[in-house]
Protein backbone atom coordinates (compact mmCIF):
# COMPACT_ATOMS: atom_id res chain seq x y z
CA UNK A 1 0.00 0.00 0.00
CA UNK A 2 1.36 3.42 -0.39
CA UNK A 3 2.47 5.31 2.49
CA UNK A 4 0.01 7.83 4.13
CA UNK A 5 1.72 11.37 3.15
CA UNK A 6 0.38 14.64 5.15
CA UNK A 7 -0.56 17.69 3.53
CA UNK A 8 0.80 20.92 4.62
CA UNK A 9 -0.23 22.05 8.35
CA UNK A 10 -1.68 18.30 8.45
CA UNK A 11 0.49 16.13 11.26
CA UNK A 12 0.33 12.18 11.23
CA UNK A 13 1.44 9.61 13.88
CA UNK A 14 2.32 5.85 13.81
CA UNK A 15 2.40 3.32 16.71
CA UNK A 16 4.13 -0.09 16.47
CA UNK A 17 4.81 -2.59 18.60
CA UNK A 18 8.21 -3.81 16.74
CA UNK A 19 8.26 -7.15 18.75
CA UNK A 20 11.55 -7.26 20.87
CA UNK A 21 14.02 -10.03 19.56
CA UNK A 22 13.81 -11.31 23.36
CA UNK A 23 10.31 -12.06 22.53
CA UNK A 24 10.52 -13.16 19.04
CA UNK A 25 9.91 -17.09 19.23
CA UNK A 26 11.99 -18.95 16.43
CA UNK A 27 11.01 -22.26 17.96
CA UNK A 28 10.18 -24.11 21.44
CA UNK A 29 13.34 -23.38 22.87
CA UNK A 30 15.63 -20.88 20.90
CA UNK A 31 14.52 -16.40 20.59
CA UNK A 32 15.65 -14.36 17.97
CA UNK A 33 17.71 -12.34 20.00
CA UNK A 34 20.48 -15.38 19.78
CA UNK A 35 21.09 -14.41 16.35
CA UNK A 36 22.30 -10.98 15.28
CA UNK A 37 21.69 -11.05 11.68
CA UNK A 38 17.93 -11.94 11.52
CA UNK A 39 17.03 -9.01 14.50
CA UNK A 40 19.43 -6.57 12.81
CA UNK A 41 17.90 -7.16 9.37
CA UNK A 42 14.42 -7.28 11.00
CA UNK A 43 14.31 -3.58 12.35
CA UNK A 44 16.52 -2.39 9.74
CA UNK A 45 13.24 -3.25 7.59
CA UNK A 46 11.24 -2.02 10.14
CA UNK A 47 13.37 1.37 10.03
CA UNK A 48 12.59 1.73 6.81
CA UNK A 49 9.15 1.11 6.66
CA UNK A 50 9.01 4.08 8.93
CA UNK A 51 10.91 6.23 7.59
CA UNK A 52 9.23 5.48 4.10
CA UNK A 53 5.90 6.65 5.89
CA UNK A 54 7.43 9.57 7.31
CA UNK A 55 5.52 10.27 10.16
CA UNK A 56 5.35 13.40 12.59
CA UNK A 57 5.13 11.34 15.68
CA UNK A 58 6.50 7.87 16.01
CA UNK A 59 5.22 5.47 19.18
CA UNK A 60 6.81 2.32 19.26
CA UNK A 61 6.37 -0.68 22.01
CA UNK A 62 8.59 -3.50 22.89
CA UNK A 63 11.50 -1.51 21.65
CA UNK A 64 14.63 -3.21 22.78
CA UNK A 65 16.35 -1.33 25.48
CA UNK A 66 18.41 -3.40 26.55
CA UNK A 67 20.76 -3.84 23.57
CA UNK A 68 23.01 -0.80 22.36
CA UNK A 69 23.44 -1.99 18.61
CA UNK A 70 19.76 -1.64 17.86
CA UNK A 71 19.60 1.31 20.09
CA UNK A 72 22.05 3.73 18.48
CA UNK A 73 20.70 1.99 15.01
CA UNK A 74 17.30 3.36 15.61
CA UNK A 75 18.74 6.58 17.14
CA UNK A 76 21.04 7.38 14.29
CA UNK A 77 18.41 6.28 11.18
CA UNK A 78 15.90 8.47 13.03
CA UNK A 79 18.01 11.73 13.96
CA UNK A 80 19.48 11.90 10.71
CA UNK A 81 15.94 11.73 8.99
CA UNK A 82 15.01 14.50 11.68
CA UNK A 83 13.32 13.43 14.47
CA UNK A 84 14.07 13.66 18.23
CA UNK A 85 13.68 10.30 19.93
CA UNK A 86 12.89 9.91 23.69
CA UNK A 87 13.50 5.93 25.26
CA UNK A 88 12.38 4.31 28.48
CA UNK A 89 12.88 1.17 29.74
CA UNK A 90 10.31 -1.04 31.74
CA UNK A 91 11.39 -1.26 35.39
CA UNK A 92 13.30 -4.24 36.42
CA UNK A 93 15.38 -4.79 33.71
CA UNK A 94 12.96 -6.57 31.98
CA UNK A 95 14.72 -6.05 28.71
CA UNK A 96 12.34 -3.77 26.40
CA UNK A 97 10.38 -0.76 26.81
CA UNK A 98 9.36 2.34 24.82
CA UNK A 99 10.73 4.34 21.89
CA UNK A 100 8.79 7.75 20.87
CA UNK A 101 9.90 10.12 17.87
CA UNK A 102 9.03 13.30 17.07
CA UNK A 103 10.31 15.26 13.84
CA UNK A 104 11.59 18.74 14.68
CA UNK A 105 9.84 20.17 11.30
CA UNK A 106 6.42 19.82 13.22
CA UNK A 107 6.79 19.86 16.86
CA UNK A 108 8.97 21.31 19.45
CA UNK A 109 9.05 19.51 22.59
CA UNK A 110 8.43 21.50 26.03
CA UNK A 111 8.40 19.02 28.31
CA UNK A 112 9.18 15.22 28.59
CA UNK A 113 7.70 12.88 31.62
CA UNK A 114 8.59 9.43 32.35
CA UNK A 115 5.15 7.20 34.18
CA UNK A 116 6.72 4.11 36.26
CA UNK A 117 3.36 2.07 37.07
CA UNK A 118 5.55 0.09 39.71
CA UNK A 119 2.86 -3.22 39.11
CA UNK A 120 3.90 -6.13 38.80
CA UNK A 121 3.46 -6.23 35.32
CA UNK A 122 6.69 -3.34 35.28
CA UNK A 123 4.68 -1.31 32.34
CA UNK A 124 5.74 2.25 32.23
CA UNK A 125 4.43 5.57 29.91
CA UNK A 126 5.81 8.71 28.09
CA UNK A 127 4.42 12.08 28.34
CA UNK A 128 5.37 14.69 26.16
CA UNK A 129 4.32 18.15 26.29
CA UNK A 130 4.75 19.49 22.76
CA UNK A 131 4.08 23.05 20.46
CA UNK A 132 3.31 22.73 17.02
CA UNK A 133 5.63 24.80 15.09
CA UNK A 134 3.14 25.54 12.37
CA UNK A 135 3.05 29.14 10.85
CA UNK A 136 0.26 31.26 10.63
CA UNK A 137 -0.65 33.55 7.64
CA UNK A 138 -0.64 37.84 8.73
CA UNK A 139 -4.06 37.38 8.32
CA UNK A 140 -4.58 35.04 11.43
CA UNK A 141 -4.32 35.73 15.22
CA UNK A 142 -0.61 34.85 16.37
CA UNK A 143 -1.76 33.85 19.88
CA UNK A 144 -3.29 30.43 19.38
CA UNK A 145 -1.89 27.72 22.34
CA UNK A 146 -0.35 25.31 20.08
CA UNK A 147 0.45 22.63 22.60
CA UNK A 148 -0.96 19.19 22.55
CA UNK A 149 -0.30 16.03 25.27
CA UNK A 150 1.62 12.67 23.11
CA UNK A 151 1.39 9.51 25.28
CA UNK A 152 3.18 6.04 24.16
CA UNK A 153 2.63 3.15 26.57
CA UNK A 154 2.04 -0.43 26.53
CA UNK A 155 -0.51 -2.12 28.73
CA UNK A 156 -0.32 -5.67 30.54
CA UNK A 157 -1.31 -8.93 28.65
CA UNK A 158 -4.38 -10.33 29.89
CA UNK A 159 -2.69 -13.59 30.84
CA UNK A 160 -6.17 -14.04 32.69
CA UNK A 161 -8.91 -12.69 34.15
CA UNK A 162 -7.22 -11.14 36.92
CA UNK A 163 -5.23 -9.03 34.16
CA UNK A 164 -8.13 -7.29 33.08
CA UNK A 165 -8.87 -4.99 36.21
CA UNK A 166 -5.09 -4.32 36.27
CA UNK A 167 -5.14 -3.33 33.09
CA UNK A 168 -7.77 -0.76 33.81
CA UNK A 169 -5.93 0.61 36.33
CA UNK A 170 -2.69 1.44 34.38
CA UNK A 171 -5.02 3.32 32.19
CA UNK A 172 -6.61 5.24 35.24
CA UNK A 173 -2.95 6.39 36.84
CA UNK A 174 -2.07 7.44 33.26
CA UNK A 175 -5.24 9.65 33.34
CA UNK A 176 -4.83 10.93 36.93
CA UNK A 177 -0.97 11.82 35.94
CA UNK A 178 -2.35 14.10 32.91
CA UNK A 179 -5.13 15.51 35.14
CA UNK A 180 -2.06 16.32 37.78
CA UNK A 181 0.20 17.60 34.71
CA UNK A 182 -2.22 19.80 33.51
CA UNK A 183 -2.83 21.65 37.40
CA UNK A 184 1.01 21.49 37.88
CA UNK A 185 1.53 23.67 34.86
CA UNK A 186 -1.45 25.61 34.50
CA UNK A 187 -2.42 24.53 31.01
CA UNK A 188 -5.61 25.37 29.13
CA UNK A 189 -7.59 22.39 27.54
CA UNK A 190 -4.92 20.64 25.28
CA UNK A 191 -5.59 17.69 22.90
CA UNK A 192 -4.24 14.43 23.78
CA UNK A 193 -3.12 11.74 21.80
CA UNK A 194 -2.53 8.63 23.38
CA UNK A 195 -0.71 5.82 21.17
CA UNK A 196 0.18 2.25 22.38
CA UNK A 197 -0.51 -1.63 22.42
CA UNK A 198 -3.50 -1.86 24.85
CA UNK A 199 -3.13 -5.31 24.87
CA UNK A 200 -7.11 -5.39 24.60
CA UNK A 201 -10.50 -5.41 22.38
CA UNK A 202 -13.07 -2.69 21.73
CA UNK A 203 -15.28 -5.17 23.82
CA UNK A 204 -13.09 -4.94 27.11
CA UNK A 205 -13.60 -2.63 30.01
CA UNK A 206 -10.34 -0.19 29.02
CA UNK A 207 -12.07 0.70 25.76
CA UNK A 208 -15.32 1.61 27.87
CA UNK A 209 -13.30 3.54 30.03
CA UNK A 210 -11.65 5.77 27.72
CA UNK A 211 -14.62 6.49 25.84
CA UNK A 212 -16.56 7.81 29.22
CA UNK A 213 -13.57 9.75 29.72
CA UNK A 214 -13.89 11.50 25.82
CA UNK A 215 -11.26 9.73 23.98
CA UNK A 216 -12.36 8.08 20.64
CA UNK A 217 -10.28 5.42 18.40
CA UNK A 218 -8.94 7.56 16.03
CA UNK A 219 -8.94 4.62 13.07
CA UNK A 220 -12.80 3.57 14.06
CA UNK A 221 -13.49 7.61 13.55
CA UNK A 222 -11.84 7.77 10.34
CA UNK A 223 -14.04 4.09 8.84
CA UNK A 224 -16.71 5.30 10.41
CA UNK A 225 -17.37 2.38 12.55
CA UNK A 226 -19.24 2.49 15.74
CA UNK A 227 -18.97 0.94 19.73
CA UNK A 228 -21.36 -1.74 18.63
CA UNK A 229 -20.93 -5.11 18.58
CA UNK A 230 -21.19 -5.37 14.97
CA UNK A 231 -17.80 -3.55 14.37
CA UNK A 232 -16.00 -4.93 17.48
CA UNK A 233 -13.99 -7.23 15.11
CA UNK A 234 -13.89 -5.22 11.55
CA UNK A 235 -10.25 -5.16 11.89
CA UNK A 236 -7.43 -6.61 13.94
CA UNK A 237 -3.92 -5.62 14.35
CA UNK A 238 -2.03 -8.33 16.35
CA UNK A 239 -1.48 -12.36 16.21
CA UNK A 240 -0.62 -12.86 20.09
CA UNK A 241 1.71 -16.19 20.81
CA UNK A 242 -1.52 -18.07 21.07
CA UNK A 243 -2.56 -17.85 17.67
CA UNK A 244 -5.41 -15.58 18.38
CA UNK A 245 -5.97 -12.01 16.30
CA UNK A 246 -7.52 -9.41 17.67
CA UNK A 247 -7.51 -5.53 17.50
CA UNK A 248 -5.30 -4.44 20.44
CA UNK A 249 -3.26 -1.30 18.73
CA UNK A 250 -4.69 2.47 19.40
CA UNK A 251 -4.13 5.87 18.64
CA UNK A 252 -6.74 7.28 21.17
CA UNK A 253 -7.65 11.57 20.14
CA UNK A 254 -8.94 13.64 23.10
CA UNK A 255 -10.06 17.00 21.88
CA UNK A 256 -10.73 19.56 24.37
CA UNK A 257 -14.01 20.63 23.36
CA UNK A 258 -15.48 16.43 24.00
CA UNK A 259 -17.19 15.87 26.65
CA UNK A 260 -16.23 13.59 29.58
CA UNK A 261 -17.74 12.29 32.88
CA UNK A 262 -15.55 13.04 36.05
CA UNK A 263 -12.53 10.85 36.20
CA UNK A 264 -13.22 8.83 39.67
CA UNK A 265 -16.81 8.10 38.68
CA UNK A 266 -15.53 6.74 35.55
CA UNK A 267 -13.19 4.64 36.87
CA UNK A 268 -15.56 3.30 39.47
CA UNK A 269 -18.10 2.44 37.01
CA UNK A 270 -15.38 0.66 35.39
CA UNK A 271 -14.10 -0.91 38.02
CA UNK A 272 -18.01 -2.50 38.94
CA UNK A 273 -18.82 -3.72 35.28
CA UNK A 274 -15.03 -5.49 36.04
CA UNK A 275 -16.36 -7.09 39.30
CA UNK A 276 -19.90 -7.75 36.86
CA UNK A 277 -17.75 -9.85 34.68
CA UNK A 278 -15.85 -11.77 37.55
CA UNK A 279 -19.63 -12.48 38.93
CA UNK A 280 -21.12 -13.80 35.62
CA UNK A 281 -18.41 -16.58 35.20
CA UNK A 282 -19.73 -17.55 38.62
CA UNK A 283 -23.12 -17.76 37.47
CA UNK A 284 -25.65 -16.84 35.02
CA UNK A 285 -27.83 -16.50 37.51
CA UNK A 286 -27.38 -12.27 38.99
CA UNK A 287 -29.01 -13.85 42.61
CA UNK A 288 -26.25 -16.16 42.66
CA UNK A 289 -23.30 -14.15 41.57
CA UNK A 290 -24.25 -11.48 44.12
CA UNK A 291 -23.67 -14.15 47.10
CA UNK A 292 -19.99 -14.81 45.75
CA UNK A 293 -19.81 -10.72 47.42
CA UNK A 294 -21.42 -11.85 50.73
CA UNK A 295 -18.33 -14.14 52.17
CA UNK A 296 -19.96 -14.78 56.08
CA UNK A 297 -23.80 -14.83 55.72
CA UNK A 298 -25.01 -17.04 52.87
CA UNK A 299 -28.32 -16.29 54.55
CA UNK A 300 -28.32 -12.85 54.60
CA UNK A 301 -29.52 -10.43 51.46
CA UNK A 302 -26.63 -7.75 52.08
CA UNK A 303 -22.96 -7.47 53.12
CA UNK A 304 -21.29 -4.90 55.42
CA UNK A 305 -17.84 -3.04 54.26
CA UNK A 306 -15.55 -5.80 55.17
CA UNK A 307 -17.50 -8.17 53.69
CA UNK A 308 -17.10 -6.12 50.45
CA UNK A 309 -13.25 -5.58 50.82
CA UNK A 310 -13.05 -9.49 51.57
CA UNK A 311 -14.76 -10.16 48.38
CA UNK A 312 -12.57 -7.87 46.12
CA UNK A 313 -9.27 -10.16 47.34
CA UNK A 314 -11.26 -12.71 46.73
CA UNK A 315 -12.14 -11.37 43.34
CA UNK A 316 -8.12 -10.54 43.01
CA UNK A 317 -9.12 -6.79 42.43
CA UNK A 318 -6.88 -5.75 45.82
CA UNK A 319 -4.77 -7.78 47.97
CA UNK A 320 -3.10 -7.20 51.88
CA UNK A 321 -0.32 -5.96 49.86
CA UNK A 322 0.58 -2.51 47.46
CA UNK A 323 -1.25 -4.39 44.11
CA UNK A 324 -4.20 -3.44 43.29
CA UNK A 325 -6.95 -0.90 44.82
CA UNK A 326 -6.07 1.36 47.18
CA UNK A 327 -8.18 1.87 50.40
CA UNK A 328 -8.98 5.01 49.30
CA UNK A 329 -10.18 3.95 45.99
CA UNK A 330 -12.18 1.22 47.75
CA UNK A 331 -13.75 3.65 49.89
CA UNK A 332 -14.93 5.60 47.03
CA UNK A 333 -16.07 2.66 45.72
CA UNK A 334 -18.08 1.45 48.87
CA UNK A 335 -19.70 5.04 48.52
CA UNK A 336 -21.43 5.00 45.63
CA UNK A 337 -22.94 2.01 45.73
CA UNK A 338 -23.84 2.74 49.58
CA UNK A 339 -26.34 5.69 48.67
CA UNK A 340 -28.38 5.76 51.37
CA UNK A 341 -25.17 5.59 53.87
CA UNK A 342 -26.92 2.98 56.32
CA UNK A 343 -23.21 1.24 56.29
CA UNK A 344 -24.74 -1.73 54.84
CA UNK A 345 -25.20 -2.96 50.75
CA UNK A 346 -28.60 -4.21 49.63
CA UNK A 347 -27.74 -7.13 47.51
CA UNK A 348 -30.78 -6.35 45.31
CA UNK A 349 -29.69 -3.05 45.42
CA UNK A 350 -26.19 -3.68 44.52
CA UNK A 351 -27.58 -5.86 41.78
CA UNK A 352 -29.21 -2.98 39.96
CA UNK A 353 -26.32 -0.56 40.33
CA UNK A 354 -24.58 -3.25 38.23
CA UNK A 355 -27.17 -3.11 35.58
CA UNK A 356 -27.67 0.65 35.45
CA UNK A 357 -27.96 2.08 32.21
CA UNK A 358 -24.34 4.13 33.11
CA UNK A 359 -22.32 0.66 32.51
CA UNK A 360 -24.08 0.97 29.24
CA UNK A 361 -21.84 3.04 26.46
CA UNK A 362 -23.05 6.55 26.62
CA UNK A 363 -23.87 8.18 23.08
CA UNK A 364 -21.47 11.18 22.54
CA UNK A 365 -23.10 14.62 22.71
CA UNK A 366 -21.55 17.36 22.02
CA UNK A 367 -25.30 19.68 21.93
CA UNK A 368 -24.09 21.12 25.32
CA UNK A 369 -20.66 22.87 24.38
CA UNK A 370 -20.56 26.35 23.63
CA UNK A 371 -16.89 25.54 21.72
CA UNK A 372 -17.06 26.18 17.86
CA UNK A 373 -14.20 24.99 15.27
CA UNK A 374 -12.81 26.29 12.42
CA UNK A 375 -10.45 24.28 10.39
CA UNK A 376 -7.20 25.47 9.50
CA UNK A 377 -6.50 28.53 8.64
CA UNK A 378 -8.69 30.63 10.35
CA UNK A 379 -9.59 34.34 10.07
CA UNK A 380 -11.77 34.72 13.18
CA UNK A 381 -10.47 37.15 15.46
CA UNK A 382 -11.96 35.31 19.15
CA UNK A 383 -9.35 32.28 19.11
CA UNK A 384 -7.61 29.85 21.70
CA UNK A 385 -6.03 26.35 21.28
CA UNK A 386 -6.13 24.02 18.42
CA UNK A 387 -7.63 20.36 18.54
CA UNK A 388 -7.69 17.92 15.74
CA UNK A 389 -9.84 15.91 13.05
CA UNK A 390 -8.79 12.69 11.78
CA UNK A 391 -8.40 12.96 7.93
CA UNK A 392 -7.35 9.35 7.47
CA UNK A 393 -6.18 6.23 9.54
CA UNK A 394 -4.56 2.79 7.99
CA UNK A 395 -3.38 -0.65 9.28
CA UNK A 396 0.08 -2.05 7.63
CA UNK A 397 -0.71 -5.25 6.42
CA UNK A 398 -3.61 -4.46 4.60
CA UNK A 399 -5.38 -7.81 5.15
CA UNK A 400 -6.32 -6.89 9.02
CA UNK A 401 -8.29 -3.71 7.73
CA UNK A 402 -10.41 -7.19 6.75
CA UNK A 403 -10.13 -8.94 9.85
CA UNK A 404 -7.25 -11.42 8.28
CA UNK A 405 -3.31 -12.13 9.16
CA UNK A 406 -1.50 -12.51 5.97
CA UNK A 407 1.11 -15.37 6.66
CA UNK A 408 3.38 -13.21 4.77
CA UNK A 409 3.99 -10.47 6.96
CA UNK A 410 7.35 -10.95 8.96
CA UNK A 411 7.81 -6.93 10.54
CA UNK A 412 6.35 -7.98 14.09
CA UNK A 413 3.44 -9.86 15.72
CA UNK A 414 1.31 -6.34 15.38
CA UNK A 415 0.24 -4.35 12.57
CA UNK A 416 1.08 -0.76 12.59
CA UNK A 417 -1.61 1.60 12.74
CA UNK A 418 -0.80 5.35 11.16
CA UNK A 419 -3.22 8.60 11.71
CA UNK A 420 -3.24 11.89 9.56
CA UNK A 421 -4.33 14.58 11.49
CA UNK A 422 -5.99 18.11 10.68
CA UNK A 423 -4.87 20.76 13.17
CA UNK A 424 -8.65 22.82 14.11
CA UNK A 425 -9.13 25.96 15.98
CA UNK A 426 -11.08 26.15 18.85
CA UNK A 427 -13.49 28.68 19.68
CA UNK A 428 -15.45 30.14 22.88
CA UNK A 429 -18.39 32.10 21.41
Amino acid sequence: TKPLHTCIGDVSCTTFNILAPIYKRLDCESRESEFREDWLNRNESILDRLLNLRSSIICLQEFWVGNDELVAMYERRLNDAGYATYKLARTNNRGDGLLTALHRNYFQVLNYKELLFHDFGDRVAQLLHIDLTMHFSQNQETNVKKEALVINTHLLFPHNSGCCFHRLQQVYKILQYIESYCEEYQLPPVPVILCGDWNGSKKGHVYKFLRSQGFVSSYDLAHHYTDSDADAHKWVSHRNHRGNICGVDFIWLLNPDNPRKPLKESFIEAVLGNIKNHLTRVSVDSTDQLHLLNTKFNNSNYITFCQFCQALIELGLTSNFHDGLSCEEIKDMWDYVDTDRDEVIDLRDFDLVLNSPSFQQREDNNDYTEIQRQTLPDKSKISTIIGFDVRNAALFPPEVEQGNWPDYYSLSDHAHLTVEFSPVMIHCS
